[in-house]
């Protein structure tokens, strides 16, 4: 297993081998790429947010869809970290590994674990994404083996029927 640099991010993107769409160059890092945030659904509130600066109540889970639609190549995956920005606000996420094959916007799961609000902006940076390339190409990349979430958009809870 080896992590993608900036350097090969940026070249499997040119070559079309890994797609990050709506790229924006302030998200690279030296090794990942911080997605930002579309939307964010509040445990408990109805309604999506799409703009503006989100307030999430104390000890209260929330949801959060990447502006930014992934295509993950048959031999990589990706693993997701919080930015320390909102760790350090308290907030605690659930993420998993970006399956190879994977496309789609990502949905998120954090949860405020303050005993104050925590205020998030629609469009900021909120984790990062570490690609890894596999030994081999996968035998059944995610489409295939379950692909429940293969191309969604927007905060997704439930996987897609089949």
């Amino acid at each position: 297993m080896a992590i993608l640099s900036d350097k090969d991010i940026l070249a499997g993107m040119e070559s079309g081998y890994l797609g990050i769409s709506d790229y924006h160059e302030r998200g690279l890092t030296p090794n990942g790429y911080d997605l930002r945030i579309a939307e964010i659904s509040v445990r408990g509130d109805p309604e999506i947010k799409k703009e503006g600066t989100v307030r999430i109540p104390p000890r209260t889970m929330f949801y959060v869809s990447t502006i930014e639609r992934v295509r993950m190549p048959v031999d990589c995956c990706a693993q997701l970290w919080m930015r320390t920005t909102w760790i350090r606000k308290g907030c605690i996420g659930a993420f998993g590994k970006i399956d190879a094959g994977f496309e789609g916007t990502l949905t998120l799961g954090a949860y405020n674990a303050t005993d104050d609000v925590v205020e998030i902006p629609i469009g900021e940076r909120f984790c990062q994404m570490i690609f890894e390339t596999l030994t081999t190409a996968s035998d059944k990349d995610y489409s295939v083996r379950s692909g429940h979430y293969q191309g969604q958009t927007g905060v997704t809870l439930e996987p897609k029927k089949k």
